[in-house]
């Protein structure tokens, strides 16, 4: 049979819907559709508020903005430094740039302008938050919904509301050049919602994961018989499970939400976008609906999942919550999450790990009106760094990206019949995600080093978290309030402290940097005139003052880094100190902390007293010698003090031949020897017998400039340093307490020793002189 031809016109409009079909299976399907839906936690659904309200306190959306706009083609990035381009508004067809982003078009007016990000910014996080406003100033404030894509269709689009011209929007990043597009649609802008948009804009974001700094670990702990549930209204169980994948996904997407608003806040802070990593593991992807139905694999945060050596009895025992008023135990769960890591991980002395832990046993006991199985604890337990907190909340997080908005602003009530309303500020679904996803931030802050702060996520305002991802809030149980549209300076923070720390920390490194292996140690140094010097290898970042009575800080110094330099040695006064303080603060005794750039710490308990005659000692040759501050608490039962000045100080014809130190699993005593056999002994000779001998050359004229010192309530272990260059093995215990390095500022040299001594050494100071 002969062959039928078809027109042109047919052939043309056959390619068309060709072209629409195959388009139409990149992933724009209606489930993914639907992925912005969340489940009510009772059984009744409340929109996500992401576009004008009739009552604007009671978030609701219209049925066109449910739907997600078509995905556009890709296409090419842009040239380098340009980061928008589009063709004019309302000429449809003219979308699409020429190749290489050339093109003759005007821009559109209503592209998105990105306002916490250029192009080839460089980023070490996987979720990134963005931040953008739609439309010109002046002109009247567009609502609709931003688009984000990949042109490499690496991660499905997602949708992000846009209110009074503002949306914020998560990016998910992989390793390398990360090129996106930036789409704006709304109903009432012509031809906004086509295949081919007209307003678009483009940037190019690199991703560099850190390696050279340790991973912030994340961890599930359970009892050993636990079914490994946790607490969820029916219809949450019905919709997504509580099981332990669903906690997974959960606690994996709070995590990246701690990242994500951590590196932002680094940024604003004008810090860098530095961040701590996670542990990853090739797993199935869980950040995305695609990847799960797809069952396409991803390198994500691992979570480990422990068991404990506990049942769900000794765990839930009303003795250990931490709410219960009359609980006898109430830091114990802090002890057996400890223990059960320590367990699981097995680390060697000396290796420091980080871990965040979700109690997934914590329960609401309905009869007792009390979370059972739930602590918010942060701090450290020797060097396991750990923070932990309950289950209760974890219904209400978002499970993926797409569920970010809905979670955050889903006005659900708490059903009390089932969940717990955690401190009677969880009344509702997106307040419950804000107290259990803020608040366990808040105890990884206390893992970090972070104390408690006059205001940010160290205070209280994680109870506002959601505002730093979503452009309109909710209506409030918490405040009654009707919420609307969200303003910057309404966000949660973190305090300018706090990310100050953060800077410091081993967890927030990045490969360039130079201090990463450097003696993050800092000293102080009473010298002439009341003067303190203050000296530290990697620079001094900042020093936090103190008036006698305040727990949180409100007064600090910083000492930036200027071109890459930093502040090794600086000399403090006390006038100029009390001079930073309020008025009627200055008469006070002032604790002053001091913060490296490396991570270390100094707390001066009372700087007058360092600062002062008491500091001093009158030398027989007529000159002055000073102590430094002290290391060891000096408060062991018997205590006494101790000090000398060296004989080769004092007496120019003796010679330090030799050095005996005596140790255990602590410092015992030193013993310093002479070149006429003669000695001085600080502490005492206990621990090993006969102590472990360290030889000076004397014939080279070798002497002690220093020493470094592992010390914590006591001394646990001592090296010394020479003239040299030579430095003794550690004697005692080399992985015990903190370290610290005891090297006389410039123009000073080391003459004696100072401290106390119990059954062991427990204090521990050296003494200098010009």
């Amino acid at each position: 049979m002969a062959p039928s031809f078809l027109s042109f016109k047919e052939l043309r409009r056959r390619s068309r819907a060709s072209f629409r079909t195959d388009h139409s299976t990149d992933g724009s399907s209606y489930d993914e559709q639907q992925s912005q839906d969340t489940t009510p936690t009772n059984g009744s659904i409340t929109p996500p508020s992401i576009t004008a309200q009739s009552d604007p306190g009671v978030p609701t959306q219209s049925k066109d903005l449910l739907q997600p706009p078509p995905i556009p083609a890709n296409r090419p990035p842009p040239q380098p430094n340009s980061n928008r381009y589009s063709s004019v508004s309302g000429m449809a067809g003219l979308g699409s740039p020429a190749l290489n982003g050339k093109t003759s078009l005007p821009q559109s007016q209503y592209a998105p302008r990105l306002t916490n990000i250029g192009e080839n910014t460089w980023v070490s996080q996987k979720i990134l938050l963005v931040n953008g406003t739609i439309g010109e100033a002046g002109q009247k404030a567009p609502e609709g919904t931003a688009t984000v894509c990949r042109l490499d269709d690496g991660f499905p689009p997602t949708y992000w509301p846009v209110c009074e011209s503002q949306f914020k929007a998560l990016v998910y990043l992989m390793p390398g050049a990360n090129r996106l597009r930036f789409d704006f649609s709304s109903p009432k802008l012509a031809n906004s919602g086509t295949s081919n948009p007209i307003h678009s804009s483009y940037i190019t974001v690199h991703m560099v994961p850190p390696m050279n700094s340790p991973p912030l670990q994340l961890a599930i702990l359970l009892a050993k018989d636990s079914p490994g549930t946790f607490d969820a209204v029916p219809a949450r169980i019905e919709k997504e499970g509580n099981n332990i994948e669903t906690a997974i996904r959960k606690f994996r997407m709070a995590a990246y939400l701690w990242q994500a608003f951590t590196a932002e806040q680094m940024s604003r802070n004008k810090l860098g976008r530095r961040v701590f990593r996670f542990e990853e593991e090739w797993t199935t992807g869980t950040c995305n609906y695609r990847d799960r139905e797809m069952g396409a694999m991803r390198s994500e945060a691992r979570i480990h999942v422990i068991r404990s050596d506990k049942t769900l009895a000794e765990i839930r025992d009303l003795n250990l919550a931490q709410q219960n008023p009359d609980a006898t135990k109430k830091g114990d769960l802090y002890g057996i999450a400890a223990d059960a890591l320590k367990n699981y991980f097995k680390p060697l002395p000396g290796q420091t790990q980080y871990v965040s832990v979700l109690l997934l046993d914590a329960h609401w006991d309905t009869n007792a009106k009390i979370v059972t199985g739930h602590a918010a604890l942060g701090g450290n337990s020797g060097d396991l760094h750990m923070a932990i907190f309950g289950s209760h909340c974890l219904q209400s997080y978002p499970t993926s990206i797409e569920e970010v908005v809905p979670a955050f602003t889903d006005c659900t009530p708490t059903d009390t019949n089932f969940v717990a309303n955690d401190c009677n500020e969880a009344g509702s679904s997106w307040e419950a995600a804000n107290i259990g996803i803020g608040a366990h931030l808040h105890e990884t802050g206390h893992l970090f080093g972070c104390p408690h702060q006059e205001h940010g996520v160290m205070l209280r305002d994680y109870v506002k978290l959601n505002r730093s991802f979503v452009s309109r809030e909710g209506y409030s149980t918490r405040t009654k309030s009707k919420g609307g549209p969200v303003s910057q300076a309404d966000e949660c923070t973190w305090h300018r402290l706090d990310c100050l720390r953060f800077r410091a920390h081993p967890c927030f490194r990045l490969p360039n940097d130079p201090i990463l292996n450097s003696d993050s140690s800092v000293q102080a140094w009473p010298v002439e005139n009341g003067h303190v010097q203050i000296t530290a290898a990697t620079g001094v970042s900042f020093i936090e003052i103190y008036p006698e009575g305040d727990d949180l800080c409100h007064t600090w110094i910083e000492y930036p880094l200027e071109n890459g330099s930093v502040q090794r040695n600086l000399t403090l006064t006390e006038q100029e100190l009390r001079d930073k303080l309020p008025e009627n603060k200055r008469r006070s005794k002032i604790k002053v902390c001091i913060k490296s750039h490396g991570g270390g710490n100094l707390d001066i308990n009372d700087f007058h007293s360092l600062c002062s005659k008491a500091s001093s000692i009158k030398l027989s040759f007529g000159k002055s010698a000073y102590r430094s501050d002290k290391l060891g608490f000096s408060q062991m039962e018997g205590s006494q003090p101790q000090e000398f000045i060296f004989t080769s100080a004092t007496q120019k014809n003796r010679v330090l031949s030799r050095v005996v130190v005596y140790h255990g699993f602590a410092l015992d005593g030193i013993e310093f020897f002479y070149d006429d056999d003669s000695s001085q002994l600080f502490g005492k000779r206990g621990g090993k017998p006969g102590g472990d001998t360290f030889e000076m050359d004397i014939r080279r004229g070798e002497y002690i400039t220093g020493f470094f010192v592992r010390s914590g309530v006591w001394i646990d272990g001592i090296q010394i340093l020479t003239s040299l260059g030579r430095k003794s093995p550690i004697y005692g215990n080399a992985h015990g307490g903190s370290p610290h390095t005891l090297l006389p500022p410039r123009g000073y040299t080391l003459c004696g020793v100072s401290g106390s001594c119990a059954a062991w050494v427990d204090g521990f100071s050296v003494i200098i002189a010009r």
